[in-house]
């Protein structure tokens, strides 16, 4: 399974905003954008007017690492997303928000993303009542997901379980038991994460 193994607050760096890949650490003085605002490399402080497309691909670059997810993978949720039925760029977004370790984080389990895909893997939760472990695993509309009995016990699953996060609407959750469910499809007004997902379509439509 391949994915992105580097150091991650470079990502950030380079797209000039805070991407939230290290969890708590970007909301304190030691995330790396606050400390050192410029693009890695020897030229990263310079400044350079991006062009068009320039713009697009920054753009693309930034919705990929939000969700992590390498070009294959997010040329194959763009194609998918331009055969559905609406608009390309919303449908994109709803895709990466159905992922499996991406409605592991927005219900609190895991402090990133990366976090959250992690647990996903080592086989922590159940859908529908069903083993899952793959982090890419699409979710529908009224699909439940459950942390498996065994992994209850585990000190890191009690305290995700005492500090619940505040959720979307889109979604329901139970920390007492362990439980959290999607309730429908989300909408572009539910999805926060500050993407323009016009340019990322313009980029692809050339």
């Amino acid at each position: 399974m391949a994915r992105y193994t580097g150091a991650v607050c470079r990502l950030c760096r380079r797209e000039g905003a805070k991407l939230f890949l290290k969890g708590d650490r970007c909301y304190t003085g030691k995330c790396a954008i606050d400390r050192r605002n410029y693009a890695p490399g020897q030229h990263g402080a310079s400044k350079k007017k991006l062009s068009n497309y320039g713009l697009q691909l920054r753009e693309k670059q930034k919705a990929k690492r939000i969700y992590g997810v390498l070009e294959g993978q997010f040329r194959t949720y763009y194609e998918k997303a331009e055969r559905k039925r609406g608009i390309t760029g919303e449908n994109l977004l709803r895709l990466l928000e159905l992922r499996l370790d991406n409605v592991i984080y927005r219900l609190g389990y895991g402090n990133s993303r990366a976090e959250a895909r992690q647990l996903v893997t080592h086989e922590h939760f159940l859908v529908n009542g069903k083993k899952v472990n793959i982090p890419s695993y699409t979710l529908s509309a009224n699909d439940v997901i459950t942390v498996k009995e065994k992994s209850r016990q585990k000190e890191l699953f009690k305290v995700f379980a005492e500090n619940p996060k505040t959720l979307p609407n889109w979604l329901n959750a139970s920390p007492e038991n362990f439980e959290g469910k999607v309730v429908s499809e989300p909408t572009r007004a539910e999805i926060d994460v500050a993407i323009n997902e016009t340019l990322i379509v313009e980029l692809y439509s050339k």
